[in-house]
């Protein structure tokens, strides 16, 4: 079944759209947050690029999109980075990227037209992110990465950096806005599903459930004291003895990510970031205040609130980690073992097993069961399932449970796991009755995409275009040219 939008061959090849903020590494990286505007920052104007040696024009205008340009640089440029992150352009034209960044622009332009708002700050720790993400990918060189880039320096990468993420975050805000209220009732569904050729309906892949027991090393007592009391020696050494709070996130921290943010994260009251414990505490405190030591799932803490701006707050905090015995990982495998021997001998089932002997606090209630993130229940498609997860279950059947497998939590602690799948449903011709869930998810996404290509006539019609050079004899899918 074929669904359409503006420029819909390209943005099915990349597998990306706007509105769930997926970001990729290109010149024109979306990162779809909420944000709020806190000062104003004029559009990029065209400036030629200039070869001092021959004194020629090497770039120029390609279109204007009302406050908006797009120069014709940027479609080689939008290429390169596709390729250099990993897409395959051999079937994209240039005709299509330009047809993309014409959406871009159009969806930007009219963001700013409702005053829909974005905040520096927020686009600035975009930016900071991001280039702390490709410093990873050229061994920290700033040198190789301006190269890459074809920047002079730092300063105008940055800037340019700025520039992309704000109009792009603009874009996938109002994107997200032409769309926020679209929704389908059963009736449009079933619609929907009957005016599907039989023989073109969608084949959807095999389905199961899959539930899990986790079974995590216990940190001792005696060890989680230890860690509160060194951090409680660093509160007293910097509030008696004058020392440096830095200093003690520099050389004990254990956050691998504070590094990156300069040693120092930016909360928002409407915005959440970190664990709620960590946001509870942060914003209890006063400007240069430490907190006392307290745990998350992630360690203990102890922050220090650095500066309020307004609604942000910068805080910096050192995360030790109680360090977990080698008996303790044995006593949690061998734990985790005989709840597996009781499951496979019939003396209690696998679910009422993960209700009794789970440390996974998410799924333990539901006996095990684990959610699909994409779905939001409890179905897994084999085809779309997490590489990691498919790994773990690929040769199960169903009812059977997996030996006792060695796991990570998000913190990198050791954990073990025994799985078991069910409901296994093989691939098969859509079904209105069994698939509603799936068939109403399509139908949403073409009543979505039929909102976009209204929204996008409506306003290609009354926007200053103007598209010059080549691209004039394009055949694209949107009526750019207003013919």
């Amino acid at each position: 079944m074929q669904l359409k939008i503006s420029n819909l061959r390209f943005i099915n090849n990349l597998r990306l759209l706007a509105v769930v903020g997926v970001a990729i590494f290109t010149v024109n990286i979306t990162f779809a947050q909420e944000v709020i505007e806190d000062e104003k920052k004029e559009e990029a104007k065209p400036v030629a690029q200039i070869d001092t040696a021959n004194a020629t024009k090497v770039d120029g205008v390609a279109a204007v999109v009302g406050d908006y340009i797009i120069l014709e640089s940027d479609i080689p440029k939008n290429r390169i980075q596709l390729e250099a992150g990993g897409y395959n352009t051999k079937d994209i034209t240039d005709c299509e990227l330009m047809g993309k960044l014409l959406e871009d622009k159009l969806y930007a332009h009219h963001a700013i037209q409702d005053s829909i708002q974005v905040s520096d700050a927020e686009i600035r720790r975009q930016v900071d992110y991001q280039i702390e993400q490709f410093l990873q990918q050229v061994n920290g060189s700033m040198e190789r990465l301006l190269e890459f880039y074809k920047k002079d320096d730092e300063k105008s990468f940055r800037d340019e950096m700025f520039e992309i993420n704000k109009a792009n975050t603009l874009a996938a805000r109002m994107q997200a806005k032409v769309i926020e209220e679209v929704e389908v009732t059963p009736e449009e569904v079933r619609t929907f599903f009957n005016n599907i050729p039989k023989d073109k309906r969608p084949t959807f892949g095999t389905t199961l459930k899959v539930a899990r027991i986790v079974a995590k090393p216990k940190v001792s007592e005696e060890e989680k004291q230890k860690v509160i009391d060194r951090l409680k020696e660093f509160k007293a050494d910097v509030e008696e003895n004058g020392a440096s709070f830095r200093s003690k996130v520099i050389l004990y921290g254990e956050d691998p990510g504070l590094k990156q943010s300069g040693y120092k994260y930016t909360l928002n009251r409407k915005q959440p970031r970190m664990v709620k414990e960590f946001r509870q505490v942060a914003f209890s405190l006063q400007e240069g205040e430490i907190s006392e030591p307290f745990e998350t799932d992630f360690g203990f803490h102890i922050i220090q609130l650095l500066k309020i701006r307004g609604q942000e707050y910068d805080v910096s905090h050192v995360l030790l980690r109680p360090k977990v015995s080698n008996e303790a990982v044995q006593e949690a495998k061998e734990r985790l073992e005989k709840v597996r021997e009781r499951i496979v001998n019939g003396d209690i089932s696998f679910a009422d097993a993960a209700r009794e002997a789970s440390d996974e606090e998410e799924t333990r209630a539901e006996g095990g069961l684990l959610i699909n993130p994409e779905t939001q229940d409890y179905n897994f498609e084999l085809t779309k399932m997490d590489p990691g997860l498919y790994a773990q279950i690929q040769n199960l059947e169903d009812g059977e449970v997996s030996l006792v497998l060695t796991d990570q939590e998000r913190t990198g602690d050791i954990k073990f796991i025994i799985l078991t799948v069910s409901d296994r449903v093989d691939e098969h011709e859509a079904d209105y009755a069994q698939d509603f869930l799936k068939i109403k998810r399509l139908a949403e996404d073409e009543k979505k995409l039929k909102a976009i290509e209204k929204w996008q006539a409506e306003k290609i019609m009354d926007t200053y275009i103007k598209i010059g050079g080549a691209y004039r004899d394009c055949e694209f899918s949107s009526n750019w040219l207003k013919k």
